[in-house]
């Protein structure tokens, strides 16, 4: 469909491949919650959710469709809204995935008084960082796949278990359908694609995590997004043969 319509990009060896084929996760997870719901596995909890990755995917469609990529990074494209007074579709998705996590903050909640607004910005920086880290491991086949599978699995471990589980497996098993052409390099998610798994592991921590967590799981965004607005992910993956190797486990010859 995405081929049939012209929708393709230039991957990282410059071949032309459909890209924004993550629109599927939140088509089938549309499909598996509505079921969910109807059945009563979930609660009303789950129109939030929706939302979540709903709103997300669509932020992340207008990046791919109208995107361009003169500006990398959070601190590029601030800088050309801040200094050159040029709003590029990265500082809108930036700024549309703030609001869109305070929305989901806020209806999560938690605490009372002043907490309450601690809360909200502890919860609303986790899932809006959160959708971008996932963004930026999404450069090589696979990358964005794995970088998700192993945050949600230790979120999973340290969560008090609740119907996010559901909401996260319904993604999940969006994503292993997904996921051979990916490896391949035949399709891109696309930050379609990505912007839901990130949101998910945001939804998912802010929901089910203990304070404490929360604070640790901040802590290690902020970290990673400071690291790579300094050095380049995939150098430091290149130059590493362990982390090579699990970057290239899965995919073919053809999408080395």
């Amino acid at each position: 469909m995405l081929s049939g319509a012209g929708f393709v990009r230039p991957n990282f060896r410059k071949e032309e491949i459909p890209l924004g084929a993550g629109l599927v996760f939140f088509l089938s997870v549309l499909v598996i919650l509505t079921i969910g719901k109807l059945i009563d596995l979930v609660s009303t909890k789950v129109f939030v959710f929706l939302f979540a990755i709903g709103a997300m995917s669509l932020v992340g469609l207008i990046d791919d469709v109208f995107g361009s990529r003169h500006a990398s990074g959070l601190k590029g494209h601030f800088r050309k809204l801040l200094i050159d007074r040029e709003l590029t579709t990265g500082a809108l998705k930036a700024l549309m995935g703030g609001i869109i996590a305070l929305m989901v903050s806020v209806e999560i909640g938690g605490g009372t008084g002043l907490n309450k607004w601690f809360f909200i910005l502890v919860n609303t920086l986790i899932v809006a960082l959160s959708t971008n880290t996932v963004n930026l491991l999404d450069l090589r086949p696979g990358r964005a796949a794995k970088g998700f599978t192993v945050f949600l699995l230790v979120i999973a471990v340290f969560s008090a278990k609740g119907e996010e589980l559901v909401y996260a497996a319904a993604v999940t098993g969006s994503l292993l359908a997904y996921l051979p052409y990916d490896l391949k390099a035949r399709a891109m998610m696309g930050d379609t694609g990505s912007n839901v798994l990130g949101i998910t592991l945001g939804y998912f921590a802010a929901s089910a995590l203990t304070v404490p967590a929360k604070i640790g799981f901040l802590a290690v965004l902020v970290g990673f997004h400071i690291f790579t607005e300094k050095y380049s992910l995939t150098r430091i993956i290149e130059e590493n043969r362990f982390l090579t190797y699990l970057d290239m486990l899965g995919r073919s010859k053809g999408s080395e």
